[in-house]
C-alpha cells in the first residue's frame, strides 16, 4: 500500500497518529483547509483505505460531523536488536503494540541467521494480528550509515560489515525499511512518547553494553555527516591508572570505563580478591559475574558496587557536560540496561554536569531517567518508518 500523494494527506495521517481520532471539521482546522478541501482530502484518503470513518463527532452546529481515525489494519513493524537480544513489535498507525516476541540471539551468529530469525517472527506477528504492512524500522546496536542502511564495522558484531540489512528485509518483507543505530530510535521514541516529548532540542544517552548518545535538533535525530554523530562511548576520559583497551582498539574510552563488559570485568576482579562480599558469592554461584549482578548488588547495599557506579556516573557525566557546553540542549535523558541502576547513577551523573557546565546551560536543564525503559526502542523504529511511509512523494 502506497502512503499520502501530497503534504495535505501527510498531514492529516500524521495528526492522526499523534493525537488521535479527530472529527472531519476539526482535521480541517488543525491543518489550516478548509472544510471542503478537508473533505475532498479525507474522502481520497478513506478511499484508498488508509483512514476509515467512525460515529458522529459531538455538533458543532449545523450538520454533524463524522469521527476520522487511521484505517485499524494499518501495520508498522520494529526489529530491536540487542547485544543478547531480537525483539519483533507490530504496531497500529498510532504506534500502539498489536503483537511482539522478543528471545535471546546471539548476534555473533552473523547477519544471515539472525535476520532470518527476525523475518521468522515478523511472519509470526503478521499472522496473529492481521492487517496490511507499511514498513519496518530496525535498530542495530552500532554504528550505521543511513542512507545506504548498512552497518559499518560495529565493534560487538563481528561479520556484520557493511551487510545490506536494509535491502535484506526489503527484499524478504516486501515493504520499505530503514536502519538506524538503535539509540537514534530510542532518542526518537522518547520525543514520540516519552518524558522529552515537549522538547525540541535534547539528548537521550543509551548506557548498556555500549555507551551512546542520541542527538534530537529541532525535534529530529540529527546523524551526522557519515551517520556516527553521538557515539560517545569512544570518548577518551580520565583514568586513575593505565588506561582500559576498548573493543574499538584505542585505550582510555567511556565504554571501556563502565559499559556493561567493562562493569563485569572490575566486578570479577573485586569478587576475586574480596573486596565484595555479595559479587564474591555470585561469582561462585555462577561462575562468571555480569552488569546485571552489580545493580543487583547495588541495590543490596553493597559498597564496591556503589563505587563502580558513582565512578563510572562521574565519567559519563565529564563527557556530558562537554556536550551541554557545545550542544546547549534542553533535556538530557539517562536509558539503556544500566540506567535500571537509578538515581544512584542519576545523582553523580547530574552533579558533574551541573558542577562542570556553564549555569546558562543548565539553569534549567533537567536530567533525568528515562520512562519508557525498553519501549523506546520499537517507539522509535516504528516512528522512524511511519514517518517515512507518511510523507508524500512531492514534499
Amino acid at each position: 500500500m502506497d502512503g499520502p500523494e501530497n503534504p495535505h494527506q501527510a498531514r492529516l495521517l500524521r495528526l492522526l497518529r499523534d493525537d488521535g481520532e479527530r472529527s472531519r471539521a476539526e482535521l480541517g482546522d488543525a491543518v489550516g483547509l478548509s472544510r471542503s478541501k478537508a473533505a475532498v482530502e479525507v474522502t481520497r484518503l478513506a478511499d484508498r483505505g488508509l483512514i476509515e470513518g467512525g460515529e458522529p463527532a459531538a455538533s458543532r452546529g449545523g450538520r454533524r460531523s463524522s469521527i476520522v481515525r487511521l484505517a485499524a489494519g494499518m501495520r508498522f513493524l520494529s526489529i530491536a536488536l540487542g547485544a543478547t537480544s531480537l525483539e519483533v513489535t507490530l504496531t497500529d498507525g498510532a504506534l500502539r503494540p498489536v503483537a511482539r516476541v522478543t528471545e535471546q540471539v546471539d548476534l555473533r551468529r552473523g547477519p544471515s541467521a539472525v535476520l532470518g530469525r527476525a523475518v521468522e517472527l515478523a511472519v509470526k506477528v503478521r499472522a496473529e494480528a492481521g492487517g496490511f504492512l507499511c514498513g519496518a524500522g530496525v535498530g542495530i546496536p552500532g554504528p550505521v550509515s543511513f542512507a545506504h542502511g548498512v552497518p559499518v564495522s560495529p565493534p560487538f558484531l563481528p561479520g556484520w560489515d557493511r551487510h545490506p540489512v536494509r535491502d535484506h528485509l526489503a527484499a524478504e518483507l516486501d515493504c520499505p525499511v530503514l536502519v538506524d543505530n538503535d539509540v537514534n530510535l530510542m532518542a526518537l521514541g522518547e520525543k514520540h512518547a516519552g518524558i522529552a516529548r515537549p522538547f525540541d532540542d535534547f539528548l537521550f544517552v543509551k548506557i548498556g553494553a555500549g555507551i551512546g548518545a542520541g542527538i534530537v535538533v529541532g525535534g529530529t535525530v540529527y546523524r551526522g555527516a557519515n551517520g556516527c554523530a553521538g557515539d560517545i562511548g569512544h570518548t577518551a576520559v580520565m583514568s586513575g591508572g593505565p588506561p582500559p583497551l576498548c573493543v574499538c582498539g584505542n585505550t582510555g574510552c567511556l565504554e571501556a570505563h563502565f559499559g556493561g563488559a567493562a562493569l563485569a570485568r572490575d566486578a570479577t576482579a573485586a569478587a576475586r580478591s574480596g573486596r565484595s562480599d555479595i559479587l564474591a558469592m555470585r561469582l561462585a554461584s555462577a561462575g562468571t559475574l555480569t552488569a546485571r549482578d552489580v545493580a543487583d548488588a547495588l541495590a543490596a547495599g553493597d559498597q564496591f558496587a556503589m563505587t563502580l557506579v558513582r565512578d563510572g556516573g562521574r565519567r559519563v557525566g565529564q563527557v556530558l557536560a562537554g556536550l551541554v557546553s557545545f550542544f546547549n540542549p534542553g533535556m538530557i535523558v539517562i536509558g539503556g540496561g544500566l540506567a535500571g541502576m537509578g538515581h544512584a547513577l542519576l545523582a553523580e551523573i547530574r552533579g558533574v554536569v551541573y558542577r562542570s557546565s556553564l549555569p546558562l546551560a543548565t539553569g534549567d536543564m533537567p536530567v533525568v531517567l528515562s520512562e519508557l525503559g525498553a519501549d523506546a526502542a520499537y517507539l522509535g523504529a516504528t516512528r522512524m518508518i511511519s514517518d517515512h511511509f507518511l510523507t508524500a512523494p512531492d514534499a
